[in-house]
C-alpha cells in the first residue's frame, strides 16, 4: 500500500506576477518584481510516500534560516524585495517527517523537483537516502552562476554531491520519457521543464489514479488548466509545453495535480480528486 503524506514547510508571499507573468525575456522578471500586489500566504510543501520499497520524500521544503540576515545575497532583488517568508524550526522537513512517526535516517530516496531554495532549503534533515536530481538542474543550479540565477547553492550541505539523473525510462501516458523511482515502476520522475531548465515532477500510480507532484509546474491547479505561465521562467514557451503534457495526462486518466504552493493541494491529496 502507498500512502502519500503532504508536509507543510511554512507559508510564502510572492508577487501576484509570479503566479501569472506577463511579457518575455528580462521583461517579463522586471514586471514581476515590479507588481506592487502580494498574495496570500501560500503553502511550501513537501510530501512523503511511504511505498512498500521505502520512503521517499520529494522536496526538501524551506529552512528557519531564512529568516537570518545576510542568508539571502543582499545584492539580489528578488530576495529583497519579492518574497516574504514565514518559516519557523518546527516547520521544517525534518519535524515534519518526526510527526508522522517518519523518520529522517529511513528515507530511502530524497527526490528534488528543482533546486530553489524553498525546494532544497531544508535539505540538512536529509542526509541519508539517495539524493535525486536531474542533471540538468544540477548544473543550471551550481556554481557562481547558479548563485547569479537566484540559487543559494552557498548553503546546500558540503555532503550534498548528487551525481545527476537522466530520463532514460519508457513513456508515462504523453511524456515521452521518464525515470522510474521504484522497482514496481509505479513511481516515477517525469520531465517537466520550463519553471527551471531542469524542473522535474513526480508521479504515483496509487488507488486508480496518478498522483503528479508537480513541483512549481503552476501555482494552482486552475492556473495549469487556464495554461497560465509563471512570471520567473525564462522561458515560456517549455513551460507551456509542459502544461499541455500534464493537461493531456489528466484527460488520459485520473490525474491529482499536486502543485507545491497550492493552498488546495493537500485537500486534493486527501479527496484523491482528479482534475
Amino acid at each position: 500500500m502507498i500512502r502519500i503524506h503532504p508536509i507543510q514547510t511554512g507559508t510564502v508571499v510572492v508577487h501576484e506576477r509570479q503566479r501569472d507573468g506577463i511579457g518575455r525575456g528580462p521583461a517579463r522578471l522586471v514586471r514581476t518584481l515590479a507588481d506592487r500586489r502580494w498574495t496570500e500566504p501560500l503553502p511550501i510543501l513537501a510530501w512523503a510516500i511511504e511505498h512498500p520499497e521505502g520512503l521517499i520524500v520529494v522536496d526538501a521544503g524551506e529552512t528557519a534560516r531564512a529568516a537570518e540576515p545576510g542568508y539571502f545575497p543582499a545584492w539580489n532583488p528578488y530576495f529583497r524585495f519579492a518574497l516574504r517568508l514565514n518559516v519557523e524550526p518546527a516547520d521544517e522537513i525534518g519535524p515534519g517527517l518526526e510527526r508522522l512517526g517518519l523518520k529522517p535516517r529511513d528515507v530511502r530516496r530524497v527526490v528534488l523537483t528543482h533546486l530553489h531554495t524553498d525546494h532544497a532549503g531544508g535539505l540538512a534533515h536529509l542526509r541519508h537516502g539517495e539524493h535525486v536530481v536531474t542533471r540538468t538542474e544540477l548544473a543550471f543550479a551550481s556554481g557562481a552562476k547558479g548563485r547569479a540565477r537566484g540559487y543559494v547553492n552557498q548553503h546546500w550541505p558540503s555532503w550534498f554531491h548528487p551525481a545527476g539523473v537522466e530520463f532514460d525510462g519508457p513513456a508515462f501516458g504523453p511524456f515521452e520519457r521518464s525515470l522510474p523511482l521504484t522497482e514496481a515502476g509505479d513511481v516515477v520522475l517525469l520531465p517537466t521543464p520550463g519553471h527551471t531548465p531542469g524542473h522535474a515532477s513526480v508521479a504515483v500510480r496509487t488507488e486508480g489514479r496518478v498522483v503528479l507532484l508537480a513541483g512549481d509546474t503552476s501555482y494552482s491547479q486552475q492556473l495549469m488548466v487556464d495554461d497560465a505561465v509563471d512570471g520567473v521562467t525564462q522561458d515560456p514557451a517549455t513551460l507551456r509545453r509542459t502544461l499541455g503534457l500534464i493537461r493531456a495526462l489528466a484527460a488520459s486518466e485520473p490525474t491529482v495535480y499536486l502543485p507545491s504552493h497550492d493552498p488546495d493541494s493537500a485537500a486534493r491529496l486527501a479527496a484523491l480528486e482528479p482534475v
